[in-house]
């Protein structure tokens, strides 16, 4: 059964039916929520910011808004999304992730507003929102945590509590609100966790407003497990399995895999069955993780585990879940939202189909890894972009041939995600691994070397995976050397133009055929693409 099709029952009286949803993010999410939606007959109106006009999301839209201001700061402005939303005649709205998708002031505000928040509800987000609160849950529900401070926790605090570990020991410095690996430090020795405190202190503020930190005992060695969670807000929850995102650096996710290559069936039960009881304790609604430490040096069926945080929203590697369930994770949001219960949808767990062999994505960033490991943000414009495709391919991007990049906004250039039924997780990695040599990418620097050489790993490949594998194996990733398969390069230099010239006014075009040479130079031009043609652009409210 295609499991999507579940997904657009009949609408009843008792169902709030979303006609048209604000899209209150940028870039490749928001593209990947315009297409869900329109699959489902919802229109969909696009948001952009001044220093954004030539985004490609605003081209796949039904119609385009502007915002007032410049990058990240005019997409976190609530108040402006609510009125946009209204003027625009929007019934929904949908965050995305990063932004607005975790605010619980925000969510509020909608309701509000009547209109509808495609995510968890409100209570849902603030408890979250709060990794103390999140913690004291998950000890209510027997779910183990790491030992730490509970709540906002002061310098002389932390310091207590670390020489109370005794020698060897070592903390995690953590943000309270927010994720994404902002505000954290590893503190391996008591002199250096003033600098660390201090440091996570200013990113905390920087990120998420709120400056408050905490600290728990390091897991040296640990693998990073998260289980997808679905539910309705009456207490029926159900898991889509579990991704492992142990690949990172300074906590930030580079790959992700699902399921994970290295969970024994006693551990992964484990680990889903404690996801469920924290969802179902709280009456989850819509779509969120649940994240877990897993002590990798211990016997699998052994292994300690920890629950660290929950992140109630949709996620960047929300497409492997996708890739090996079937299930359009966007299209059950909005469904969700609309007051679908699991029942309805045929999303009970009994009725979750099992993955189907493996998926892995691999982000590529605008940034170049240097020998010592520093990461060097690179912008410019793209001079080529030529996606990879075939059986088992996806690419969610927004990048296109022209497009001159921002600083002012995150480096995801692009996501790859390989798919395969194979049971093998090599098979996987090989066929992403091929995919991505076809990503020909010029104009901007990527970490597209850093990837290759990753996925080439013999100890990755063998899935022998966990959280300090960059830092443990930094020479290896960063060395120059020959990786296994690439375009001969006849082949690369010709995938750019591939005989045709490109609309410069249209990256959604179809392609004029000519000489290669004739290629149009607005390709390569310095200055930003105009306002979309295909999308109604209409000015932001009050300034007509």
């Amino acid at each position: 059964m295609d499991q999507n099709a579940s997904l657009v029952p009949l609408l009843t009286a008792e169902k709030r039916e979303i006609r048209s949803l604000l899209v209150a993010n940028r870039g490749e999410v928001a593209i990947r929520i315009i297409r869900a939606a329109a699959e489902l007959g919802i229109r969909t109106v696009a948001i952009f910011s001044e220093d954004d006009t030539a985004s490609l999301h605003l081209r796949a839209a039904d119609e385009a808004r502007p915002l007032r201001g410049v990058g990240v700061a005019a997409y976190l402005d609530g108040e402006q999304l609510v009125a946009i939303a209204k003027e625009a005649d929007c019934d929904a709205i949908h965050p995305g992730y990063g932004f607005l998708s975790e605010s619980a002031e925000f969510a509020r505000r909608c309701a509000e507003a009547g209109i509808v928040f495609v995510g968890p509800r409100a209570e849902i987000l603030e408890l979250f929102g709060d990794k103390g609160q999140a913690r004291a849950l998950a000890q209510r529900c027997g779910v183990p945590v790491l030992p730490g401070t509970w709540g906002p926790t002061s310098l002389e605090q932390a310091r207590e509590f670390l020489a109370a570990l005794g020698e060897g020991g070592a903390v995690m410095v953590k943000a309270v609100a927010g994720g994404g690996g902002r505000g954290m430090r590893a503190v391996l020795r008591a002199d250096d966790l003033a600098e660390a405190y201090a440091r996570c202190q200013s990113e905390a503020r920087q990120a998420f407003g709120n400056s408050d930190v905490y600290v728990e005992q390091l897991l040296p060695r640990a693998r990073h497990i998260e289980v997808q969670i679905i539910g309705d807000g009456s207490g029926e929850v159900a898991h889509l399995g579990e991704r492992e995102c142990s690949i990172q650096r300074r906590h930030q996710k580079l790959v992700e895999i699902a399921p994970s290559p290295a969970l024994s069936p006693v551990l992964r039960a484990r680990l889903t069955e404690a996801a469920l009881r924290l969802a179902k304790a709280v009456r989850y609604d819509n779509i969120g993780t649940f994240e877990f430490l897993v002590d990798a040096e211990a016997r699998d069926d052994e292994a300690t585990y920890a629950f660290i945080e929950a992140n109630p929203r949709l996620q960047v590697e929300h497409t492997v879940t996708e890739e090996v369930t079937g299930i359009d994770l966007v299209q059950l949001q909005l469904k969700l939202a609309s007051g679908y219960t699991l029942a309805e949808l045929q999303l009970r767990q009994a009725e979750v189909p099992p993955p189907r062999g493996f998926a892995l994505q691999v982000r590529i960033n605008m940034e170049t890894v240097e020998a010592d490991g520093t990461v060097r943000p690179s912008g410019g414009t793209l001079t080529a972009f030529t996606i990879p495709s075939g059986p088992g391919v996806r690419v969610d991007t927004f990048g296109y041939v022209g497009y001159r990049t921002s600083p002012r906004f995150d480096s995801l250039l692009a996501k790859l995600i390989g798919h395969t039924t194979a049971t093998d997780f090599s098979a996987v990695v090989r066929k992403t691994y091929r995919a991505l040599c076809e990503f020909t990418i010029a104009g901007v620097s990527t970490n597209k070397p850093f990837l290759q050489r990753l996925l080439q790993h013999p100890e990755f490949m063998a899935g022998h995976l966990y959280t300090r594998f960059v830092e443990d194996h930094l020479a290896e990733l960063v060395a120059p050397q020959e990786v296994a398969w690439q375009p001969s390069p006849a082949r690369a230099t010709a995938l750019p133009h591939a005989g045709a010239k490109v609309d410069a006014l249209d990256p959604l075009a179809v392609l004029t055929y000519g000489k290669a040479e004739e290629s149009s130079p607005a390709v390569t031009a310095a200055g930003p693409l105009p306002l979309p043609l295909t999308s109604e652009i209409v000015a932001p409210p009050g300034t007509r």
